[in-house]
């Protein structure tokens, strides 16, 4: 298993941010960028966490499942090292037991050699000088030159054999740690996964949180807002803020059957336009419920920050009794969307 392996594993977090990116990769809008108010970041990424609570989940327990299989394996792996390194142990003794008699050998056949070659030259200058002497200390040097010669082959080849034994003794442990090691390692990443799934909050609570922080996401954006904060998702010109959870819920609906667009963002001279086409009394004092159409006053439609979609399908304005508006009551506040109550077509995140 390569490093990298191990360490996607290893990491529940890994695995979650590897979703996030999956899902810019496929061209989703990804959760709000550094420049949109903190809070607008912090929404985006709640509706995100929650939209994709499911595969984070599924991510969670696979790595973890990885992660068990792996303890399981390593800890095979630690038994199998702890045999072989006894075994490695016994031969390590034995070549070593060997390898030191050998020598001892060696040494000795070289002693007896200076010995031979010490009696042949005292047989050699012996008076009167006995020529069996020198045949017989001759003989005895030549027995002992060849001992020395097959002592030496055999010492080299329990030195070898020892060195090997050293070495496999060497791998051995070094294999037993490397085991004992991934055990410990992975015995923690699944703990920590295993807490990771404990304490992941449920969807609801995640939409439920960011819920919560609409009005404020509003308040900040109204000061800040410039159209480098919109993009558009199937056409919908929306606050970059909502774009994920927008896109989620019309790819919902439409694996529902139920075919949802609209209109998102509009400027304020759009605005203005608007009233005065909507017959409102007077375009800035005027309540948008005077109007022939109920519109907002310029400066405070969500439409303006992106943050409002009035929604139409199969091309017209839905309206109560409209499929696409029964589906929406039911299911647009997991995508953090809030009916405004008189205008069945008009969602935003905060119901205005």
């Amino acid at each position: 298993m390569t490093t990298r392996q191990r360490t996607l594993q290893k990491s529940a977090a890994a695995a979650i941010i590897a979703l996030t990116a999956a899902g810019s990769a496929l061209g989703t809008p990804a959760p709000a960028q550094a420049a949109a108010p903190k809070v607008a970041s912090t929404w985006s990424s709640l509706m995100y966490r929650s939209l994709t609570h499911d595969e984070q989940l599924t991510a969670l327990r696979t790595s973890l499942s990885a992660q068990q299989k792996a303890v399981r394996q390593w800890t095979t792996e630690a038994g199998a090292a702890t045999a072989a390194g006894k075994t490695a142990q016994t031969r390590l003794t034995a070549a070593t037991t060997a390898e030191k008699n050998a020598r001892l050998r060696h040494a000795a056949a070289r002693k007896a050699l200076s010995t031979a070659q010490h009696d042949l030259r005292t047989a050699g200058k012996q008076k009167p000088r006995s020529r069996t002497a020198v045949t017989r200390a001759t003989t005895a040097v030549t027995a002992a030159t060849k001992a020395v010669a097959t002592r030496k082959q055999q010492y080299q080849v329990y030195a070898t054999a020892l060195s090997t034994a050293r070495a496999d003794a060497s791998a051995a442990t070094a294999r037993l740690s490397k085991a004992n090691a991934e055990v410990t390692a992975y015995t923690t990443a699944a703990a920590r996964t295993r807490q990771a799934i404990t304490v992941l909050p449920t969807a609801a609570a995640l939409a439920t949180q960011a819920g919560t922080l609409s009005r404020t996401v509003v308040d900040q954006f109204r000061p800040a807002f410039t159209l480098a904060d919109t993009t558009q998702v199937y056409g919908v010109t929306v606050n970059r803020t909502v774009a994920f959870a927008f896109k989620q819920m019309v790819d919902d609906a439409q694996a529902d059957g139920v075919q949802i667009s609209g209109g998102g963002f509009r400027t304020k001279q759009r605005q203005i336009e608007l009233r005065t086409i909507n017959g409102c009394p007077d375009v800035w004092t005027a309540p948008a419920s005077s109007c022939k159409v109920p519109t907002a006053i310029p400066g405070r439609s969500l439409h303006e920050l992106g943050l409002a979609v009035d929604i139409s399908s199969g091309g017209r304005t839905i309206s109560r009794s409209t499929k696409a508006y029964k589906w929406l009551t039911v299911h647009a506040k997991d995508y953090g969307f809030v009916n405004l109550p008189s205008e069945a077509w008009h969602w935003s995140i905060t119901g205005g």
